[in-house]
């Protein structure tokens, strides 16, 4: 079992000043590799765990300090749908396994928890299943070796803070939550079950979370806007920010997101001047991306430290 891989932990490493690298696209990659619409890929991690490895040190080589693992989508409640809730715990385990033998000693692990695809709001879904299937997830991606728990592409806050307890209740893992926000007509963000930048920090701070922040759903420039207003909001908690390479576009038949290496790239500064300390990618993004992104910010790195 491993419980705590490195002898600091993230929080120590972001008290030393430097802005990290997280890694970027999983899904993106997973689906370069053949992964098909409708497949499960959290399966992937038995089925192809060579290919998942290859894609968590493509990440490594490219130069991140955090990778994920193949795990977003693996609670049980949302593996129901591909007939393996029985197996949520295997296969969070096996997806921190690859991920911890990718990053060696020197990469962060993050285990990636997404949400459930349920709406408490409409009754399908009680709280405490929420937070079982949550609890056993954690569990198991802190066996396999995570260094800390990542809940991410939040949209309701009640299933954040579920998520982010089942976290601090049951590992010894600090816990990063991420949300993502939508720009309203009038300029404010929120999520689309209309969850603030002020109502997500409140929660997350009761709740414990270490570290937050927002990914997907928007281009680069617009996540520029939501980590200055986070930061806003706290000066002083470590900010994650992961950009999609744009909004989708459907070209022939095919998903392309439009923004390029160069122009994420050109804005990278301006996430550092707002106040960011994590900066990754989310859909879209692939380790030529996070190559680039590492270049500018260890310049930035070693002209600051």
């Amino acid at each position: 079992m491993f419980m705590g891989f490195f002898m600091r932990s993230i929080i120590d490493e972001l008290k030393t000043g430097k802005v990290l690298a997280s890694d970027g696209a999983w899904g993106t990659m997973l689906h370069r590799f053949g992964l098909q619409p409708g497949e499960c890929p959290e399966l992937w991690c038995e089925t192809h765990p060579d290919v998942v490895k290859q894609i968590a040190e493509s990440y490594v080589e490219a130069g991140a300090d955090i990778i994920e693992t193949n795990s977003f989508g693996g609670n049980s409640i949302r593996l129901k749908e591909f007939g393996l809730e029985n197996r949520a715990s295997e296969l969070n385990e096996k997806a921190a396994q690859i991920s911890r033998k990718a990053a060696g000693d020197d990469v962060f692990v993050f285990g990636s928890v997404g949400p459930t695809g349920k709406m408490l709001l409409m009754g399908e879904i009680t709280e405490e299943e929420m937070y079982k299937s949550f609890r056993e997830q954690v569990i198991a991606l802190e066996r396999g070796g995570a260094d800390a728990i990542c809940v991410e592409t939040m949209l309701d806050l009640t299933e954040a803070r579920l998520a982010v307890r089942a976290a601090r209740e049951n590992t010894r893992l600090p816990v990063a939550c991420t949300m993502t926000f939508q720009k309203s007509a009038t300029g404010e963000f929120y999520t689309v079950m209309g969850v603030s930048p002020e109502q997500m920090i409140d929660g997350m701070h009761r709740e414990g979370a270490s570290i937050i922040g927002s990914n997907c759903g928007n281009g680069i420039q617009i996540m520029v806007e939501i980590a200055a207003v986070l930061r806003s909001l706290d000066p002083q908690i470590p900010l994650m920010i992961q950009s999609n390479a744009g909004l989708p576009e459907n070209r022939d038949g095919k998903t392309i997101y439009p923004e390029t290496v160069d122009f994420m790239s050109s804005h990278i500064p301006a996430l550092i001047e707002a106040g960011v300390n994590i900066i990754g990618g989310c859909c879209g993004t692939t380790p030529e991306y996070i190559k680039n992104f590492v270049q500018i910010i260890r310049k930035h790195n070693s002209e600051k430290l």
